[in-house]
């Protein structure tokens, strides 16, 4: 299944506020569908499944790269669900995203796709690449770099700067200083939700 490219404010409408996935919020309150303003019961499952898609979706991964993350933070000690949200959180794309450098998560794989981002002075293209504290995340020392991320700076994607990191507007780069911490996740998920969802799968 490869990433979803559709519509965003479908997927936000049916499971809510999505904070990496668009900034732009829907008119409409119900879910999309002919059936959408009939509320019906959600099942467990339908409720676990939902949970499970807000991570995918907000995160931009697929199936596959999400059930990847999973069995990646059963083997870490400590809670599941908190340590995969770390896992995603401290991925690049979404660190560019936190550091403001980018409006959204996809805009920010963008930036990292096309060679704008540096860790440590090197250019890495790697959206997953996994950031650890003490690592400097730098825009590319190039005109067209800086005024890219310079524009994406006066409309940043979320107003606070999470307290793991620490970003200098003027040298137009930031520093990990720690791993997140689990207040500071901008998107409304229960994770329990989405380990109880994996563990009946696998």
């Amino acid at each position: 299944m490869s990433r979803y490219r559709g519509p965003r404010l479908r997927i936000t409408r049916r499971l809510g506020e999505l904070p990496g996935l668009t900034r732009k919020s829907a008119r409409r309150s119900y879910p999309p569908g002919q059936h959408g303003q009939n509320r019906k019961k959600r099942s467990e499952y339908a409720v676990r499944l939902e949970e499970k898609q807000k991570l995918r979706f907000n995160y931009g991964l697929t199936e596959k790269q999400l059930l990847r993350y999973v069995r990646k933070a059963r083997r870490v000690t400590g809670s599941t669900g908190q340590v995969l949200l770390q896992l995603l959180e401290m991925r690049l794309d979404n660190t560019v995203f936190r550091l403001g450098m980018a409006p959204t998560i996809p805009a920010a794989r963008q930036l990292v796709n096309h060679g704008h981002v540096t860790i440590n002075g090197r250019v890495v293209n790697i959206p997953s690449y996994q950031c650890r504290p003490g690592e400097v995340i730098a825009v590319k020392n190039k005109e067209a770099s800086r005024k890219l991320v310079e524009a994406n700076l006066q409309y940043p994607g979320l107003a606070n700067l999470p307290s793991h990191l620490e970003f200098d507007k003027n040298k137009m780069e930031g520093k990990v200083n720690s791993v997140i911490e689990r207040e500071w996740i901008a998107l409304s998920i229960n994770e329990l939700l989405v380990v109880e969802y994996y563990s009946r799968q696998a």
